[in-house]
């Protein structure tokens, strides 16, 4: 009877505790417009939310799918060249105001966009998701150099290494966005961040969605249940190209500018690098992956000239010491609070970070001092107020104990994360 009570009582608050999480980013993306008022901080805010789109369009292949992807940044770039065209189309034909494109609101580009990344999925994807593992990662390389290539050599429909140029503040407008400020822009990506993120979670409700994680872990075993694991793939391949390219139509917008550098292997890489550090088997992974990635990429290039060697070592940080990503130790901590083990793990868990934070410091001072060595004695520069000289003993000193803390911290405290 106590049970029947207890799942009668728990039952109504279900719905409530699984919309908190929209309801909060909804309350989030409110506020921020407030908290802020230069425009910086809205082209940070507006990158981060494209970034999102992008590195959960990824988690579809790689988290959920088991398709590691070296040329995911082609259904962006896609999507990009297909608004940029539309957006030129909505400026030609709003002169005359006749023709399809002058009934056309450019804040609808990022379904252009999305319809574009399809279709390059739906075309090419038949043959490329026979193959799965290595054979398909090296496939979707290749397919990426092929494109990037490609846009260098048509410069009709690419526009060459300079690019295509677009104007946002064209065609009828809708919702009262005229997108001529950078707070009109950050409602737009706000919005479509909001369905695109919501329509994601939604498939990984759905059957097919199901699975794709089916697929990624025993493919031998649907095969023998019936579901042959290459239609899965195709069709997790078109989804989650028709939501690259959502993203890039939301970058088309943003930017005004799209070059073929969008369509090579950095930009994929960056949507590999994304959802690793967010966490490929958490939902929300690659949400906590974007922001975190985004503003290394953004601020910290203001206090150090080697910020993209330090996303490096973050990236193998992440691999070796933590490959369920940030995102899965939220969850383990999570778990182990609503458990009563969290006074238990804690320990285990604070040595261990502290280790992680001694190594990471002794590691980045030897990369300052071997950048300040690189750049001469001309450049001064500090590392938390001390003045480097790559000459001085003491600071390699310095270098050798602080990793050497770190590593026998993390050994003598082994025993307590493996009780855990």
């Amino acid at each position: 009877m106590s049970e029947a009570t207890a799942v009668a009582t728990s039952s109504p608050s279900m719905p409530w505790r699984s919309l908190m999480p929209w309801g909060i980013s909804l309350a989030v993306m409110a506020v921020l417009p407030f908290l802020f008022e230069g425009g910086t901080a809205f082209t940070l805010m507006n990158v981060i939310g494209i970034n999102i789109v992008f590195a959960m369009s990824y988690n579809m292949l790689l988290g959920q799918g088991g398709m590691l992807s070296f040329g995911h940044a082609v259904f962006f770039g896609m999507g990009s060249y297909a608004a940029m065209h539309a957006m030129n189309a909505i400026d030609e034909a709003s002169y005359t105001g006749e023709g399809f494109w002058a009934h056309i609101p450019v804040v609808s580009m990022p379904l252009v966009g999305m319809i574009a990344g399809g279709l390059v999925a739906l075309v090419i994807g038949w043959p490329f998701c026979r193959r799965a593992g290595t054979a398909f990662a090296m496939i979707t390389l290749g397919l990426g150099e092929l494109v990037a290539a490609a846009g260098q050599m048509f410069p009709s429909l690419f526009g060459g290494e300079a690019g295509i140029f677009a104007n946002r503040m064209v065609g009828p407008q809708w919702f009262g966005l005229e997108l001529s400020s950078a707070r009109d822009v950050y409602g737009f990506i706000a919005f479509w961040t909001l369905v695109a993120v919501a329509a994601m979670w939604a498939f990984t409700r759905t059957p097919l969605g199901r699975m794709s994680n089916a697929v990624r872990d025993n493919p031998d075993r649907m095969a023998f249940i019936g579901y042959q694991p290459r239609n899965i793939r195709y069709l997790i391949f078109i989804a989650s190209g028709s939501f690259g390219g959502l993203a890039g139509g939301m970058a088309a917008v943003n930017y005004e500018i799209i070059t073929p550098e969008s369509l090579g292997l950095i930009p994929s890489g960056m949507a590999l690098l994304m959802a690793a550090v967010g966490g490929l088997g958490v939902f929300y992974g690659p949400i906590v992956g974007a922001i975190v990635v985004t503003l290394i990429n953004s601020m910290l290039s203001d206090y150090t000239d080697a910020s993209i060697l330090y996303v490096g070592l973050i990236f193998l940080s992440i691999v070796m010491f933590a490959p369920r990503g940030l995102a899965g130790g939220i969850e383990q901590v999570r778990v182990a609070w609503r458990e009563g083990q969290l006074t238990s793990c804690l320990p285990g868990w604070l040595t261990g970070a502290a280790a992680v934070v001694l190594i990471a410091t002794g590691l980045s001072l030897a990369v300052e001092l071997l950048f300040h060595w690189r750049h001469g004695s001309d450049s001064i520069s500090q590392f938390f107020g001390m003045t480097l000289n790559e000459t001085s003993v003491w600071q390699w000193g310095a270098v050798v104990a602080l990793v050497a803390s770190g590593i026998t911290l993390m050994r003598a405290t082994r025993t307590l994360r493996e009780s855990e």
